[in-house]
């Protein structure tokens, strides 16, 4: 089936090694695909020269967040997109997934959809495990309900929130962005909810994630903090998260 009124953006920095078989998936899947080179120093780019998908390339290293901000902004400007999924580039994610995301988005409008891989706890490295769980706890509070996956890139967007959130001021953000975006859209009024997906792992097959735990997940932690101070700690959003857990 091929899934239109659906972009997907997948940004990518220094992953010449699975970028290429990704792109040919993904296109055949959907006409729309957005690869936002990321300033790699390896051949990125030149792995999709004759693949038909919109490459965007920064001129240097910008962080996750500018570069999918890049991706979002080009596929905004055509208004008959309905949603947007985001992937990684680095071969974590099951291509032969994104139309259960897609699905799982047109079916709850106005809804963000991740693909949560913490159900498959012995398959998922512990220390990355724990760091996200962890993560979790504090956008949940902040967000005032549970969430599943808060560091899962495999993500449908509604367009809609998109063109709502000032994407610009995000744009430094790096790995913050996943989360922060999540906080954001709730004081919105728009939640997430997840569809289960495969934690892929394989040490000789994938490179060293470029997520830093305990530099990353303590910057998220800041983001936070600041932004449940600014609530007065939000302990109702406490509260009904603690009420999910139980």
């Amino acid at each position: 089936m091929t899934i239109t009124n659906i972009a997907l953006v997948i940004p990518a920095f220094n992953e010449a090694s699975t970028i290429r078989g990704l792109a040919q998936k993904a296109r055949a899947m959907t006409p729309n695909v957005i690869i936002v080179n990321d300033g790699s120093s390896d051949d990125t780019a030149a792995q999709l020269h004759d693949i038909d998908v919109q490459l965007i390339n920064l001129p240097a290293n910008q962080g996750k967040a500018a570069a999918l901000i890049c991706g979002f902004q080009a596929v905004l400007q055509d208004d008959r997109v309905e949603g947007v999924v985001t992937l990684d580039g680095d071969g974590q994610h099951r291509i032969e997934d994104l139309q259960m995301i897609v699905d799982a988005g047109q079916s709850m409008p106005d809804t963000i959809i991740i693909g949560s891989r913490l159900w498959d706890t012995e398959k998922f490295p512990k220390a990355r495990l724990r760091a996200n769980k962890f993560a979790n706890f504090w956008i949940s509070w902040a967000a005032g309900y549970r969430i599943d996956d808060s560091q899962s890139g495999f993500r449908y967007y509604p367009a809609s929130l998109l063109r709502n959130v000032d994407l610009h001021a995000l744009a430094g953000r790096g790995f913050v962005f996943e989360s922060e975006i999540l906080i954001l859209a709730a004081r919105k009024g728009v939640h997430a909810n997840s569809v289960r997906i495969p934690a892929l792992y394989n040490a000789q097959t994938f490179r060293p994630s470029h997520f830093q735990q305990v530099a990353d997940i303590a910057k998220i932690v800041r983001m936070v903090s600041w932004k449940l101070i600014s609530r007065g700690m939000n302990p109702c959003g406490l509260w009904r998260y603690l009420r999910q857990e139980r």
